[in-house]
């Protein structure tokens, strides 16, 4: 079974990734980086046709370059450099940069080295290759599809019923089910509600004239650790401090818990809280979380009614509305709902990532406010990571007693 391309545009991927590319580009170019691919759910087998599949779909990637008209539309976002997008004009996604095995029992391997500005660019890209690969292949698409389509109509009557009331960006391309689904989901959505204001994927955001939404990911933050001028515990400082530097408040959202939102409040001091718009929530629990964040907007006399709590956790749409229920009355509250609006079907998603593992042969890794979701293939660094964040906090709360 041979399936037409997946990757048609290189747009074809989530903001963020532009957002932190141009970053690299313009502070960071020495930097390499080793990502990693890795599937959450227990007993996922790859076949060697669909091995063979993914391959093809990645030959097929690395033949794409930017249009002219996707290069405007980049030029035409707001907080979008000139310069950077000169440089896309020129780039390509390089094949040499990604490896890929199968073991005997099915597990799937894919390994991406490059320069960080080069190698960070293929994680979206490769999630929606393996997922849509696996999906079309093990399955009846048709009828997944159908599922997901019932689904999705309910979600729309649901909202237009009134039963959901919250706004949201559709944030779904990494575990989506089909590139087709998706188009589907954010025409309709966008078009049927008056409650999907935006996506995170350029592509479609382009397509149907919405709003591209995304600030930076954990590898963003994970990536200062391998530069060695920089202390461990303080690489939020100099990730916000660049991020600040390079979009002057604009695009000012930051992500809390890389190294743990406790380690990540303290360098979100007065002058960071008034630079940022808000903040993104991706780990524990979000409840406490947003208490937590109101009350540090508290401490340093900041109304948090004028700033932003975006969640991207794992939602679902009761889940969203619960925690807009909470918070709508204490801060602007915002959400990235992903797989749910595109992968929602009779099968379970899979749960598939691709992490930075490694800048400049350095380990680096992320804790997270959910243990179980750090990942790091080196336990000794790991270790020393978390002994360098615990450190610091205790001595901060050494300091203010």
């Amino acid at each position: 079974m041979k399936l037409e391309p997946i990757i048609l545009s290189l747009l074809d991927t989530d903001l963020y990734k532009f957002n932190m590319d141009q970053v690299i580009f313009h502070k960071h170019t020495d930097l390499t980086g080793e990502y990693y691919f890795k599937c959450r759910n227990e007993g996922i087998v790859f076949t060697e046709e669909m091995f063979r599949e993914i391959n093809a779909q990645i030959d097929y990637l690395c033949s794409l370059r930017f249009t002219k008209e996707e290069l405007d539309y980049l030029r035409a976002i707001r907080f979008i450099k000139n310069d950077y997008v000169e440089f896309l004009r020129l780039w390509r996604p390089i094949r040499e940069y990604v490896e890929t095995s199968l073991s005997p029992e099915g597990e799937l391997s894919i390994v991406v080295t490059g320069p960080l500005f080069s190698a960070m660019q293929f994680e979206i890209y490769l999630l929606e290759i393996v997922n849509e690969v696996y999906f079309r292949m093990k399955y009846d698409y048709e009828e997944l599809r159908a599922s997901a389509k019932e689904r999705l109509d309910k979600k729309i009557k649901d909202f237009n019923d009134g039963k959901y009331t919250f706004k949201f960006a559709e944030f779904g391309c990494r575990r989506r089910l089909s590139r087709e689904w998706e188009d589907v989901v954010i025409r309709r959505l966008s078009r049927e509600t008056q409650n999907c204001v935006g996506t995170s994927n350029v592509y479609f955001a382009m397509k149907y004239n919405i709003k591209p939404i995304g600030t930076y990911a954990h590898e963003f933050v994970q990536m200062y650790q391998g530069i060695d001028s920089i202390p461990l515990a303080y690489t939020n400082h100099y990730a916000m401090g660049d991020w600040y530097d390079e979009y002057k408040g604009d695009n000012g959202t930051a992500l809390t818990d890389t190294i743990t939102t406790d380690l990540f409040l303290l360098d979100f001091n007065r002058s960071m809280v008034n630079n940022y718009t808000g903040v993104r929530h991706d780990s524990g629990d979000p409840f406490e979380w947003g208490e937590k964040i109101i009350n540090h907007y508290k401490k340093y006399d900041v109304d948090p009614r004028t700033k932003q709590l975006l969640f991207s956790d794992s939602l679902d749409f009761d889940r969203a509305q619960a925690l807009y229920d909470h918070f709508k009355d204490k801060a602007k509250v915002s959400f990235g709902i992903g797989t749910f609006c595109s992968n929602d079907t009779e099968e379970e998603a899979l749960n598939i990532v691709i992490k930075l593992q490694y800048v400049n042969g350095r380990a680096v890794a992320k804790l997270s406010d959910t243990p179980t979701k750090a990942m790091c293939r080196d336990e000794d660094y790991l270790k020393y990571l978390k002994s360098s964040v615990e450190f610091r906090i205790n001595r901060e709360k050494i300091k203010m007693n």
